[in-house]
């Protein structure tokens, strides 16, 4: 409940109060009295208006026992002791509503920076008008340092956004001509045009000002416990000032009792931590629906996922590219990226961001004709390219190349998109929706913090979410379950444990709706879901997640502690006073201190804490940033291994030793100096960020592996000289191939997972 002039009530007390004292130091006992009773009065009406207005609400707080601590030092003459209270009482009201207007800071900001305008082209040049009058189809111009006003697509270049303070990333990002731009980031470089995809109301960033609306501190469980702890504090307080009074014949005691009870601190602390950890969990980019579904969260003992968009990034990406025999894998990505680049599905999306990824130039097709439901084809250098489904030609049987190419897709949950040139195989290309790089992690976390079953619940395949599920080590994996199974589910999951549920989709909110809590991925979650969750993560990373637990955790864990601290000192004074052995005054003034203490304990949670974060400088996330992309850039080419693997068979091709060489330039001159580089430069860096150097023993054995590998892959070239390979080098040579491949690719999966994670921005 807001306190309206708790600042002047303050002022006018903490003035009279002086006024008082400095009266009766210079020998106007009387008039300092006069003055002191005047402001026990002054502090009487705005004490006695809250007590009505909280039984106007169904509740008796120890406001009540304030009233009477005030009316009682008036009553007996401790007028002292009535100024002291009424300066208590206005301090602690003062305290706690800096707490919660500074808690509500940063969620106020929100909607505070919203775009209220937009630069318009129109006749050729920019025309400020409102963001209201945006349209779909408009093309804007977003100056530098300006603020993205509607959902759009950059329509030329590249733009460099800083997106921190709709998502938490510290780090700028780069969207590149035909990628999504959310409304609420900020322009960081130069300035660019873009393409407007819906209007303000529909844009990022309005969902996000919608719901921080609806964020305040509410009532969380642990406030509620502090209204049903008042219901026998207060008989309590009345009771043993009445047996002072009782006992002693002095009604000064009964008012000491009085004085040192009020105002509760169980009051105070949990309404100013509960809303100190909202103000926590918004810094980190993520909006909590009021203060219970904070505590709730703090409670939580069973998490939910959904697959698709929480455990993955929820968009196909390339895993791999296979060439047929006589084509490169370059040259197969290349070709069907050039054709796809007019298609709009998401696959064809894709290929084309996995060929820009890798550096390649993709040459302008002629006759592009995309035929739904099949694929897309066009001319390419004169060559006639086919992208999309297999289409054996009439006569030409399946190759056992091809054979080979769909169990492998099949046993790895894959799509494929074929490419054809002339009519001829040329190509496969592999895409699935990858794990998020995050995952594995964020779980750890989430167990470190108390969650002690993790349910994968999915309506995807069996085998796919199953897949998942063992690389993430969860539980339980429900798979193929539609929305109603969802919903039963979650219920039955929320029966035995406080239960969150974590989802992104239009067939999510239902079941998001049934948890305890209910947290949305609404950076590109669905309406629907970020209306029905109690949480929404407004960055699309899983380890928010973490992060909004370990402020709750605190956050709860601080008006425990606050007002438990609090609540003690107050009965302990309290049979002191009933003893006569502390007067009012005294009482007063020892109870202002133990209000404002435990107050400024509670605003604690407003400070950053690690939590179940590993916390890395400045100086190692750059270095986690920079083998990162090295990652991404080493990668595409592990492919080459494993292919010219595959090409080693008794025939002896004769492109195989050239391809061999190929492969050993790649290892040498580019990977290892690469491995050697992070075992020089970033495992001590993960070694003090880890709690010491046995934490990369296992990297660097992994390296050592790999270097050995490399060594017996030399020496075969050499044994093999100009005379070329010997058949009884042939089964050592491929297995070598197949060891260095399977043993890159485990080992780039886990310094993304174990190092690499820990970068606080997006993914690389």
């Amino acid at each position: 409940m807001k306190r309206p002039g708790t600042l002047t009530l303050l002022t006018v007390t903490a003035a009279g109060l002086l006024t008082g004292a400095l009266l009766h130091l210079t020998g106007l006992p009387a008039t300092g009295d006069a003055v002191w009773a005047l402001v026990t009065g002054v502090a009487l009406v705005p004490a006695t208006w809250w007590v009505v207005s909280a039984l106007r609400g169904g509740r008796l707080g120890v406001d009540a026992i304030a009233v009477l601590a005030l009316a009682g030092s008036l009553a007996v003459g401790e007028y002292l002791a009535g100024a002291v209270i009424g300066v208590m009482l206005a301090t602690g009201r003062a305290l706690e509503d800096h707490a919660l207007s500074r808690a509500r800071r940063d969620l106020t900001a929100l909607y505070e920076r919203a775009p209220r305008s937009a630069h318009r082209y129109t006749g050729g040049a920019p025309q400020a008008v409102d963001a209201e009058q945006v349209r779909p189809g408009d093309l804007l111009l977003v100056p530098a340092g300006e603020t993205v006003p509607v959902d759009g697509t950059v329509e030329a270049g590249t733009a460099l956004l800083d997106e921190s303070a709709l998502t938490g990333e510290s780090l700028p990002v780069e969207r590149a001509a035909g990628e999504g731009v959310r409304s609420g980031v900020v322009n960081a470089g130069a300035a660019f045009d873009l393409r407007a995809v819906g209007t303000a109301a529909e844009s990022t960033y309005a969902a996000v000002v919608r719901l921080a609306r609806q964020t305040e501190t509410g009532s969380a469980p642990v406030v509620r416990l502090a209204d049903r702890f008042a219901a026998w504090f207060l008989p309590l307080t009345l009771a043993l000032a009445g047996i002072a009074w009782w006992s002693s014949g002095d009604a000064v005691r009964a008012v000491a009792v009085l004085v040192v009870a009020t105002p509760c601190p169980l009051l105070l602390a949990a309404p100013a931590a509960i809303a100190s950890g909202l103000s926590r969990t918004a810094r980190r980019g993520v909006v909590v629906k009021g203060g219970g579904a904070l505590e709730r969260l703090g409670h939580a003992r069973t998490l939910i996922l959904d697959k698709t968009g929480t455990l993955t990034v929820g968009r196909p990406e390339v895993v791999d590219v296979v060439a047929a025999p006589g084509s490169s894998a370059e040259e197969v990505l290349a070709l069907a990226a050039a054709v796809d680049q007019v298609s709009s599905h998401v696959l064809a999306a894709a290929i084309v961001r996995a060929a820009r990824g890798r550096g390649l130039r993709l040459p302008r097709p002629d006759g592009v004709r995309e035929k739904p439901g099949a694929g897309t084809e066009g001319r390419v250098a004169g060559q006639r390219v086919q992208v999309g489904k297999a289409r054996p030609g009439p006569g030409r049987p399946v190759s056992p190349w091809e054979r080979a190419q769909r169990a492998r897709a099949a046993l790895d949950g894959a799509m494929t998109v074929w490419v054809t040139v002339d009519g001829e195989p040329a190509g496969v290309v592999l895409l699935r929706d990858a794990v998020r790089p995050d995952a594995a992690r964020t779980l750890r976390r989430l167990r470190a913090a108390g969650i002690g079953r993790v349910v994968l619940l999915t309506g995807d395949r069996a085998e796919v979410a199953e897949s998942v599920g063992v690389v993430l080590g969860v539980d339980r994996v429900l798979a193929e379950q539609t929305p109603e199974a969802k919903v039963r589910a979650v219920r039955q999951e929320a029966e035995r444990a406080v239960t969150v549920m974590v989802g992104d989709g239009i067939n999510d909110a239902p079941a998001l709706a049934a948890a305890d809590v209910g947290v949305a991925m609404g950076a590109r979650g669905s309406a629907a879901s970020t209306q029905a969750a109690d949480v929404v993560l407004t960055a699309d990373r899983l380890d928010r997640l973490a992060d909004a637990m370990d402020v709750a955790r605190r956050s709860r864990r601080i008006a425990v502690q606050s007002a438990a601290a609090g609540m003690g000192l107050s009965l302990l004074a309290m049979g002191v006073a009933a003893a006569g052995k502390l007067p009012p005054a005294a009482g007063a003034l020892l109870q202002e201190v133990i209000d404002v203490t435990v107050i400024l304990n509670a605003l604690r949670a407003l400070r950053p804490a690690r939590g179940t974060r590993t916390a890395v400088d400045a100086e190692t996330e750059d270095l986690l940033r920079r083998f990162e992309v090295e990652h991404v850039e080493l990668r595409p080419a592990l492919e080459l291994i494993r292919q010219t693997a595959d090409e080693l068979d008794g025939r002896l091709a004769e492109e195989v030793p050239g391809r061999l060489e190929q492969v050993r330039t790649f290892l040498t001159e580019r990977l290892l100096p690469h491995e050697r580089a992070e075992e020089r430069r970033l495992y001590p860096a993960m070694g003090r960020a880890l709690g010491g150097p046995e934490v990369t023993m296992t990297m660097s054995r992994a390296h050592a592996e790999i270097e050995r590998l490399v060594r017996r892959l030399e020496r075969h070239l050499a044994l093999a000289g100009d005379g070329g390979l010997r058949a009884e080098q042939l089964d050592d040579l491929r297995a070598c191939l197949y060891g260095l491949h399977a043993v890159l690719v485990l080992h780039f999966d886990q310094e993304e997972e174990a190092y690499f994670s820990l970068a606080a921005g997006a993914p690389a």
